[in-house]
């Protein structure tokens, strides 16, 4: 199997496992866990997991003290961005900040672009354009009601932190395992957290007392932690940042598929137009420049085509 092709692949289960953070997190706030609770059982919980992983599998452990600093930035910058978005979704509904989140991949475009020159061409300046207008039909608003700032500011910060995050992970001197990689930025943001909520006393650490609390947070470890970040960590590694980031089109894609298939919200045209937009994007990066801009441009008209033409329910 092709090199990049395998990395795209990877990248979609990223996105995907990523998209379910509101399942488990929703779930323990209901629960009346507080948002550095939830991410700091997220974090042990997954290191644990892969910490026993490499124990079994009698991996070293070892790393050097320049490692160690880079790893330890690794987990600050994905602690952040966890932190910041859990809290948003406090201030507006999680398929809104799992939304506005997406915003990453255009700011790791334009620091790619600015700061180590790499190369924007058309087909990743339409896939970006194309993955944000599906995007902007998947957000319905309530009644035209105007979104919190503070949510949106700190949706914002979560996507900076994220992106950051991602280019660090391609530019960083690291040569190791994803499993290893991954394990000890965990250990990072278990610290990070911990620390913060030293000085939060409105978000104090609590006990998960029941056991559904434990499933979801269990849920929370493993899908969008471990299995996220491992095969984020791999599509980064083989097909680059900013194909990676652009590929998280699917987290709240994935957001809309959950909310219709187990919360039995509506399928409209709205959301099906927006699907199939986000999936041309992610399509696209996936078969790069092998696309003919002829082909790209009558692909674009049919859509046109398609959008204004009438629709009649049946």
């Amino acid at each position: 199997m092709d090199a990049k092709f395998k990395g795209s692949i990877y990248g979609i289960i990223a996105a995907i496992s990523y998209g379910t953070n509101p399942l488990g997190a929703l779930s323990l706030y209901e629960a009346g866990i507080n948002a550095n609770s939830v991410l700091f059982y997220r974090f042990l919980l997954a290191a644990f997991f892969l910490g026993g992983l490499m124990f079994i599998q009698d991996k070293s452990f070892r790393v050097t003290r320049k490692e160690l600093g880079i790893l330890a930035g690794l987990g600050i910058l994905f602690a952040a961005s966890s932190l910041t978005l859990f809290l948003s979704f406090h201030y507006m509904d999680a398929g809104i900040a799992s939304t506005i989140l997406f915003v990453y991949p255009v700011i790791v475009t334009i620091i790619m672009a600015i700061f180590f020159k790499e190369k924007t061409s058309l087909i990743t300046v339409l896939s970006i354009l194309l993955a944000i207008g599906g995007i902007g039909l998947l957000y319905k608003g309530n009644n035209g009601s105007v979104l919190n700032a503070t949510g949106v500011l700190l949706v914002m910060l979560s996507s900076l932190s994220y992106a950051l995050y991602i280019i660090a992970v391609n530019k960083s001197s690291l040569r190791m395992s994803s499993i290893k990689l991954t394990f000890y930025v965990l250990l990072f943001c278990t610290l990070t957290i911990m620390v913060q909520s030293f000085f939060d006393s409105t978000n104090h650490l609590q006990l998960l007392t029941t056991s559904s609390m434990w499933i979801f947070a269990i849920m929370l470890a493993l899908v969008p932690t471990v299995i996220s970040l491992v095969f984020m960590v791999i599509a980064v590694r083989q097909i680059g940042s900013t194909p990676t980031a652009i590929m998280g089109a699917l987290e709240p894609l994935t957001a809309v598929v959950i909310g219709i298939t187990i919360f039995n919200e509506m399928f409209t045209l709205r959301l099906a137009v927006g699907i199939m937009m986000i999936l041309i994007a992610v399509i696209l990066i996936i078969i790069g420049k092998s696309t003919q801009i002829r082909t790209l441009t009558v692909a674009i008209i049919y859509i046109g085509q398609i959008l204004h033409k009438p629709w009649q329910p049946k």
